[in-house]
This record gives structure tokens, sequence and C-alpha cells, in this order.
């Protein structure tokens, strides 16, 4: 059953791919940077708000009851987002980040121990039964999701590109994980191993919503001859104006032995792959790092990075420690730093007015949902406050 779906996964990609190269539609994405709004300016020069767990929707009263007796910090799952479409239309966010965990056969998740265990009825969303990706935050405890299956979520995100196709780039952040071993001994449900052919799924699904001239990949930097690192450190990332419309992936995890299965079979700069991944200087796939904390000498750190090229994700708060303060110094260090996505759980006011601050992390005033990179981009190089079209 498992090979079965791998192998269809990657059909409906190819699919998707020829259906796409078939249509006689104009194409979403610019070409050439004559009179763009952003000038000349390359996706590593800008920076934007994105949200953390951006598909999260908080647990009932009555599974918080037996959170609080196994995770002794379950407050800090104590967050709701907005629906994907929302945040891009009304909250002015430009990046996300979904959690993903196998489900090959469809239904391995779809009764939640936790659930169970609090006597509530069973989930009544058909796309928990159906086989494919799903996102949520914790199997069988924080399954909470404004959209269950990996497809659905890229869709959401596909049809508001296509309402909006003068976006600049969205960063997608993916981090692909596992059923939690302590809930599996307490008969929970126990996902399969991510492995090169779970990950080729993956990327096969990835496709089946955005095809490859929907999204940015290494192969689009890359040139011949060159490791992705060497292409990014001396030629740079695409301009914003040739990716308008368009959507990157990054896989958040930096677990080696994922990594290593990822970049499996001669794919060393992550040849024919969807997801960046997290390196690490001087590695031939460095692109994309994570620093989350952008505090202290971490500050320094970032701003080294994207002042060679790389492309930096970072963040502005950690549930629920700024929200019930209403500090906003990491804030300050993150949006300093030059990381060109900060990730946030409180993207616009009165979020964080349940835990007793009026906390938001929004760019600066006059900004536009995207702005000059504030370290890669200063002074007359910066075209102006309105990036996008």
């Amino acid at each position: 059953m498992l090979r079965g779906w791998l192998r269809a996964a990657t059909a409906l990609a190819a699919v998707a791919a020829l259906s796409s190269a078939a249509q006689a539609a104009p194409p979403r994405h610019g070409h050439g940077h004559g009179g763009d709004p952003a000038g000349s300016l390359r996706l590593t020069q800008v920076q934007s708000m994105a949200t953390h767990n951006s598909y999260h929707r908080e647990a009932s009263f009555a599974e918080q009851q037996l959170m609080s007796q196994y995770d002794p910090n379950f407050q800090t799952l104590l967050y709701s987002h907005a629906s994907l479409p929302v945040q891009f239309e009304r909250q002015r966010v430009r990046g996300i980040e979904l959690d993903v965990f196998p489900d090959p056969d469809g239904g391995l998740y779809a009764d939640p121990l936790i659930q169970k265990q609090a006597g509530l009825p069973p989930l009544t969303d058909p796309d928990w039964k159906k086989p494919g990706f799903k996102v949520m935050h914790w199997g069988d405890f924080d399954y909470g999701t404004s959209c269950v299956t990996l497809t659905g979520c890229l869709k959401q995100v596909k049809k508001w590109s296509e309402s909006s196709p003068g976006h600049v780039a969205v960063p997608i952040l993916l981090e692909l994980k596992q059923t939690d071993p302590r809930l599996e001994e307490r008969g929970g449900a126990k996902s399969p191993p991510w492995d090169t052919a779970m990950l080729d799924a993956l990327d096969a699904e990835i496709r089946s919503v955005f095809p490859d001239e929907d999204t940015v990949t290494a192969d689009d930097i890359r040139h011949r001859g060159e490791t992705l690192e060497r292409s990014v450190l001396k030629r740079g990332w695409p301009k914003v104006a040739d990716t308008r419309g368009k959507t990157m992936f990054f896989m958040d995890n930096d677990d080696p032995k994922l990594q290593d299965a990822y970049r499996a079979g001669g794919r060393e700069s992550l040849q024919g792959r969807v997801l960046f991944t997290d390196s690490e200087p001087g590695r031939a796939d460095a692109a994309f790092m994570k620093v989350n904390d952008p505090t202290g000498a971490n500050k320094a750190v970032i701003q080294d990075l994207v002042k060679r090229g790389y492309y930096v994700r970072t963040r502005s708060d950690v549930p629920l420690t700024q929200a019930s303060t209403g500090d906003t110094r990491m804030l300050r260090d993150a949006l300093e730093s030059g990381a060109q996505m900060v990730s946030t759980d409180f993207p616009v006011p009165g979020m964080a007015a349940r835990y007793g601050s009026d906390y938001v992390a929004e760019l600066p005033p006059g900004s536009g949902p995207v702005r000059c990179n504030p370290v890669t981009t200063t002074g007359h190089r910066c075209p102006g406050n309105r990036l996008e079209r």
C-alpha cells in the first residue's frame, strides 16, 4: 500500500506538470525588472513577517485538562491562527510554517488519543481519512489545524497567490515530524519513517499543487559546474521581479540523517529537489539557514550570513513569553538581524490580549507586507516602501 501511494503521488505530480504546460493562459510570473516596484532587488534583499505553526488551532477545554497532566508546559500550545488565506489577505503575512506527518494509507491520525480520553466525539472532517501528508503540531495530542492535509493547505496558498500574482515569492517552511514514542506506548499512532522514498513522495505532493514553474528551487539558482552554495555566494538569489507570484519551500529540520536521505543519490546540491535544506556554510547545499534566536551574539551571526548571501529564518517571539510580558526586544533584534523570514505567533494587534499584553510583531510603520532588508539594502539602494504590485 505504501509503495502504491508513493507511485501515485509521483504520477500525480507528472500529470500536474503536463497539464500546466498545456494550458494557454498567460504567464503569472514576472521577467525582468523594468518598472518593477522592487527594482533589481534580490530575494535576499527583502524582509517580511511570517507565522509560526501557521495552521495551529487551540485544543478544546476538555483536552486542555488532560494536556496539563501530560505536559507541564502545555500553556505554550494555547494559541490559534486565522486560516491561511486570512493571514495573507488581511494580516499582511508573507510566509508560513507547516508541520507535516506522513500518512500514506490515510486515517493514521483520524482518531487522536487525547480526544478519546477526553470523551469527545470522533473527528468528522473526511480529510483525516485520505491518503497523503497531514498537517498538525503533535500527533494524538495537539492536532488542531485549520487545514488537515498538506495539499489542502497548499491549495489555499495557491488560490490566494493566483488572486494576488504581484506578491513577492512566499517562503513556506516545512517541519517533517513523527509521532511521539510516549504516546505510541499508550496506544497512539506510529508514523512511518522519513526515508528517501517518503521524501520523494513529499516532493511529488508539493509539485501536484505547485509545479516547478510556480516555485523557486535549487535548480533555478545553481549554475552548471557549481555547487548550490557557490552559485548563491557568487551570483546571488533570483530577483524579486523575476519570481513574483511564486513560492519557495524550506526544510525546518536539522537532523543529519533526514537531510542525508533527502540529498541521497547524487543530490548534494539539491538537484531535482523542491525544498532547500537547513544547511551551514561550507556545505554544497548551503543556501538557507535557520537561526531561531536572534538575540545576543546571534544577531551578528545572522547579519553576517545575510551579508554573505544566505537566506535566513529567525523568530520574533516564542509562545508565550513575549505575549505575556509585551517585551519587544526579541522582535527588534529579529528585524535588525536582516533575516529575510521573521516568524511570529502574533502578527496582528489583539492576539496577545488574552495573555495580558498588546504585543504584536509587525514590520515598522510605513512598510508594506514586504520591506527592503535593513542589512543588505539600505539608503538609496531601496526603491521604496511598496515592493509588491
